[in-house]
């Protein structure tokens, strides 16, 4: 398993919320379900705005519209949040992270705990009651965009990941070494508590007056940190076990979906960027190619985490490039399928690494997001890309501000450029505007 992969799962240790990105919609529209109405197909291979932009972010003091009250003495916070809300992002990917907010079965998912409101334990930190208080920061931050005519902004893109250990199925298979019962697999009893949690985030949402109209089953299945095991035995050529799982989720969201009504749109993947197979890991193709039929049209939008690298640790090909081959050699309802880059940022030369020190390093990483957001601009297929995080996670450093909020890494001006021209219909920014 990569440095990233591991960092990554110490980055998902908490509930968080991640990534704003789209004032248009996706490239390929919306799947309906229960006869709501699809969200418009508003890019075309023509537009010259292309894929909306945004951000991640888990502290609900940064994410509203208004001052928050911070510690004595700390301007840093209240400046990183009106640098956010300067951002304009439109959808606002929430991580839910199951086995922290429900720990108990006989106990309701607590989406109101309180949480710290430090970056793992760094200041400033402004408490904050959980997933609750994010909601109430989303609204304000949608009711701003109202009276400003910006149309839908902050909407809210669920993402679950984390079996509580009440839920998972007993060890098999070729289970990643160190598993817990947060990797595995819903054992088929839970798959009902997991439709109660879903619903108990759209009464929450309700409550908060927020429309959670977009939602993914669970984030990065092709990979053994949320899906373990992967295979059955422990070689790559093993029968993958994940896209099974998966689809047992897939088809419980969308009952689930279905049952509520009004408009929600499945969001398929979140896949890891694996090209090549391992015993704790499932390329994206090997993984498409395995999903039933009927997972595979439940929804017409896909994503995937796509991450700026360089050097050595480059991807051969862009993941985005090997979803839509993938996608396209499954025909019909998948052929075409709109692209969502749920996850993206620049840091070290391979992402989740310590990032050096130095200024040359920054801009270095900012030039290749610049490269990346110019490719996927040319792809009409691709309708959002998501920058992970806002303030950075000392567990995947790849954020656009340093964790104490003293400093701004270069890639904050280049989304800053990005956004803005978005905004205004306008191509992109000519080369790796602000990197230097």
């Amino acid at each position: 398993m990569n440095v990233r992969v591991r960092r990554r799962a110490a980055a998902y240790g908490a509930v968080s919320v991640a990534a704003l990105a789209s004032l248009c919609g996706c490239g390929a529209g919306g799947h309906r379900l229960g006869g709501s109405t699809p969200l418009p197909d508003v890019r075309s291979p023509a537009s010259a705005d292309g894929p909306a932009l945004g951000l991640t972010e888990d502290d609900a003091g940064l994410l509203g519209s208004q001052r928050t009250s911070s510690p004595r003495g700390e301007s840093r916070f209240e400046a990183a949040r009106q640098a956010l809300t300067a951002l304009h992002p439109a959808y606002l990917r929430l991580l839910v992270d199951w086995a922290a907010v429900q720990p108990d079965p006989h106990r309701p998912a607590a989406l109101e705990a309180q949480v710290s409101g430090c970056a793992r334990g760094r200041g400033p930190c402004v408490p904050y009651a959980g997933i609750r208080d994010e909601l109430a920061a989303i609204a304000s931050q949608q009711r701003a965009a109202d009276v400003l005519g910006a149309g839908r902004s902050f909407q809210v893109v669920i993402d679950i990941f984390g079996a509580p250990a009440w839920a998972a199925r007993a060890p098999s298979g070729c289970e990643r070494a160190g598993s817990t019962p947060f990797s595995r697999p819903l054992a088929s009893a839970a798959i009902a508590a997991y439709r109660g949690l879903i619903r108990s985030l759209l009464a929450l949402g309700a409550r908060e007056g927020v429309a959670l109209r977009w939602w993914s089953p669970w984030n990065e299945p092709n990979d053994a940190v949320f899906i373990s095991p992967q295979r059955a035995a422990c070689t790559a050529g093993s029968t993958p076990l994940a896209p099974a799982v998966y689809a047992q989720l897939a088809r419980a969201m969308a009952a689930e979906l279905e049952a509520a009504g009004g408009e929600r749109h499945l969001l398929l993947g979140e896949l890891n960027a694996y090209q090549s197979n391992s015993p704790d890991s499932t390329s994206i193709s090997q993984f498409v190619a395995a999903l039933p039929a009927d997972v595979i049209c439940l929804s017409e939008t896909w994503s995937i985490h796509a991450y700026a690298s360089r050097g050595s640790a480059a991807a051969p090909i862009d993941p985005v490039k090997a979803l839509e081959g993938a996608l396209d050699l499954r025909g019909g309802c998948a052929r075409r399928a709109g692209i969502w880059v749920t996850e993206a940022g620049a840091g070290a030369s391979h992402p989740g690494q310590p990032r050096p020190a130095g200024g040359g390093e920054e801009a270095a990483g900012c030039m290749a997001l610049a490269e990346q957001l110019l490719a996927w601009h040319s792809d009409p297929r691709v309708g959002a890309v998501f920058q992970y995080t806002f303030r950075e996670d000392p567990a995947f450093p790849v954020g656009l501000l340093s964790a104490d909020l003293s400093h701004t890494y270069p890639t904050y001006r280049l989304w800053l450029a990005w956004s803005r021209l978005h905004a205004a219909a306008r191509p992109p920014p000519a080369g790796a505007v602000g990197c230097a």
